[in-house]
């Protein structure tokens, strides 16, 4: 249903996108942010999903900057890869690869001539927070397990727009406690939380959970058709 095509961030740099495009004019469109995996499978799947619901979906390949092209797996080794990606990305100087996020929500504004949300997992999770925050251009934000999220520096930032956020309870990344410390201080931002482990959303991880991915999907497609339309 999608492709891979070029866009450019602010200060001149050149990622890759999917995109997904729905089988009319889109309704509205969403952003949607990798885990460390990068763009595979299962985010070109999550993207696919959204564009048959009538969404202009875009994902930004988030790895670009450090390593162009990163598809990769579950196992223990594309663990570890992703996650020093993932190390490589954070140490950018300056804005980093927020600028590549702000890109791919200007693309999908521009394109699909509507509001825009933006929905991400895992890393991407903690990147939509930041996005929510910091960017602009959005009328929804979506993380699912961001790992970092409940780090005091993340607990004390804003966000600009309507969130819903989806977190396991028997996530070993994200205890409960720091949950309940992000609920207390964002009482705006709606917070569900899911008998469940991290990554309970894809169904090519082992903690993969039918139940909590399908309600949390209900939930999340009820939240972006409340605020984008």
């Amino acid at each position: 249903m999608g492709q891979f095509i070029p866009m450019q961030a602010a200060d001149g740099f050149a990622l890759s996108a999917y995109v997904a495009q729905p089988a009319g004019k889109p309704r509205a469109a969403v952003v949607v942010l990798q885990e460390i995996f990068g763009v595979n499978s299962h985010i070109r799947e999550v993207a696919d999903r959204f564009a048959a619901e009538g969404y202009l979906a875009v994902a930004p390949a988030t790895f670009d900057r450090v390593k162009a092209g990163i598809e990769l797996g579950y196992t223990e080794d594309d663990m570890k890869a992703g996650f020093e990606l993932k190390t490589a990305v954070d140490a950018l100087p300056g804005a980093g690869v927020l600028q590549d996020i702000q890109a791919a929500i200007n693309h999908a504004a521009q394109v699909s001539g509507g509001k825009v949300g933006i929905i991400g997992f895992c890393w991407g999770g903690l990147l939509t927070w930041k996005a929510a925050c910091l960017l602009q251009g959005l009328s929804a934000a979506i993380p699912y397990y961001g790992g970092g999220i409940t780090a005091e520096t993340e607990i004390a930032r804003q966000p600009a727009c309507p969130v819903m956020a989806h977190f396991g309870d028997q996530d070993h990344w994200i205890p409960l406690d720091g949950i309940e410390a992000f609920k207390k201080a964002h009482p705006e931002v709606e917070v569900h939380v899911y008998p469940a482990h991290h990554g309970f959303n894809c169904d090519q991880r082992a903690s993969w959970n039918a139940e909590a991915a399908s309600l949390a999907r209900n939930r999340s497609l009820a939240f972006l058709s409340s605020h984008l339309g």
